[in-house]
């Protein structure tokens, strides 16, 4: 499923099959779907958890929870709730938590392929520090990890993610483990936590004392490399933020969740700082975090930001939401932007969905401002739609999207393959053009162009602040009445 084309609904009507009826969506913006870099779907039961940090947060509530997914009807009623939940919240791909159950994955894995979604994901191991119903040996972790992987690791679009759950409840055996098998199966994905926790810093070093630091913990078993992906790292040093730029690893920003457990605030501008960026996505950490919406998220990503005296603009928050995501998982070349050869996991955003939003978007004064709008008030949109075409038997069919924002042409499955919410800068235009046919422009962000900077031979972003900043700038001189009653012909975004 990838976009045939994107462009000027003129240019491209040419090419739409005979019979097939645009979708129009008057008043809304169609971007690519939302990206969750860090989330566990086992945890959707026990959101809002009261009054623990993290690791009497675990004993108290986490780890109770993830012992019923021994029951395999359990797992599979959490994974088809938990996937429901992510593709009304406009996400379309995540890295996802599993629990130390092979069941959990199995549940997880074979709701994403009847929705048709591209999902990391994996089995939870660990051997010491939690309940020995959630305790196996290394040998064990390895034997049922390498079973899942060639059952799931690139079967459709699953992939294979590595999920020791952190250092505290591993052994030096059980990182082992899994660095063995980054290194016997091609293009595994690692994931696990990072400096959440200043008390959970504390135990680590207590528990490693030969190693330099939490994140060398992990670097001496061979898991900080292109395709790991650390969730939270709030308290890194320099030395490690270079590490991470070095090997190509990321890390996935929490808000919600590390204001909710009082984990601390995320130094987001100083872990993308052009001399040695770090890729960085967005995650809701559920059940941490309080909302699987990426648009809550981000609004609370501004606040994290505000509170270290930076401003975070809605260009550069819709960036990690998307492309950046997409960055961080090594994806960008398929997923992130609707562009032609990309998958067409698309998401719509309506700007008024309730009556609050339609009389704020009203007096939007640009792009810009649309999107900060909705990062702060468009949480969790309705009008999330079926993904299960695939599933059900339906053929592929061609379809052609067009919004007052961009416009692209798609095969999607079934005939509600369209999910939640985000965002895509097009060209807008008067009500008489539209009805003339003259529709939408979708126009690529351009601004945001790799460059490789370390000896990974990966690519990272360019000066990521300038750029938004540039772009921003740029979108509030074309775009002086964006979202404003009247005429909307003010041009295509510079970017």
């Amino acid at each position: 499923m990838k976009h045939d084309a994107a462009g000027p609904y003129a240019t491209l009507r040419s090419a739409v099959p005979d019979g097939v009826t645009p979708t129009e969506y008057r008043d809304a913006v169609i971007t690519a779907g939302f990206i969750d870099t860090h989330v566990h779907y086992p945890q959707v039961k026990m959101i809002g958890a009261y009054g623990a940090q993290l690791l009497e947060w675990l004993d108290r509530y986490t780890f109770p929870t993830e012992l019923k997914f021994a029951d395999r009807d359990y797992a599979a009623a959490a994974a088809q709730l938990f996937m429901r939940e992510l593709l009304r919240a406009g996400t379309t791909t995540a890295a996802v938590y599993c629990t130390v159950h092979p069941q959990s994955v199995d549940a997880f894995f074979a709701e994403s392929v009847r929705y048709g979604t591209c999902m990391v994901a994996g089995k939870v191991l660990m051997d010491r520090n939690a309940p020995s119903g959630l305790l196996e040996p290394p040998q064990t972790a390895y034997d049922e990890s390498a079973r899942l992987i060639e059952r799931w690791h690139k079967k459709g679009r699953q992939l294979y993610c590595v999920t020791p759950r952190f250092a505290p409840t591993s052994t030096e055996g059980l990182l082992d483990a899994a660095g063995s098998l980054l290194r016997a199966h091609d293009g595994l994905y690692l994931q696990t936590h990072l400096s959440e926790n200043l008390a959970e810093i504390e135990w680590v070093r207590s528990l490693f004392p030969a190693r330099a630091g939490y994140l060398d913990v992990y670097a001496h078993a061979g898991l900080a490399s292109a395709r790991s992906v650390f969730g939270h790292g709030i308290h890194l040093s320099e030395q490690e933020l270079c590490t991470c730029h070095a090997t190509g690893a990321a890390l996935s920003h929490c808000p919600t969740s590390n204001l909710f457990l009082g984990s601390g605030l995320f130094r987001l501008f100083d872990v993308l700082d052009p001399r040695r960026p770090v890729r960085v996505g967005l995650g809701t950490d559920v059940g941490a975090g309080t909302s699987l919406s990426q648009l809550s998220t981000l609004g609370e990503a501004y606040k994290v930001a505000a509170l270290q005296g930076h401003k975070l603009g809605a260009i550069q928050a819709f960036y990690l939401a998307t492309l950046g995501g997409a960055r961080s998982l090594y994806l960008d070349g398929r997923l992130g932007r609707l562009a032609p050869g990309y998958a067409a996991d698309v998401a719509v955003l309506d700007a008024r969905a309730t009556p609050l939003l339609t009389a704020r978007t009203a007096h939007c004064g640009s792009l810009e401002d649309l999107l900060f709008v909705l990062m702060t008030l468009g949480d969790e949109p309705g009008g999330a739609r079926d993904l299960r075409g695939r599933a059900q038997g339906v053929r592929p069919r061609r379809r052609v999207l067009v919004s007052c924002s961009a416009v692209c042409v798609a095969e999607t499955w079934g005939a509600d393959s369209i999910t939640g919410a985000v965002w895509c800068p097009g060209r807008l235009m008067t009500a008489e053009q539209h009805h003339n046919g003259s529709l939408a422009e979708h126009q690529r962000d351009r601004r945001h162009r790799s460059v490789p900077t370390s000896d990974a031979g990966h690519s990272l972003p360019g000066s990521w602040k300038a750029d938004a900043a540039s772009v921003a700038a740029r979108i509030r001189q074309a775009i002086p009445r964006y979202f404003a009653s009247g005429s909307r012909d003010v041009g295509s975004p510079p970017c």
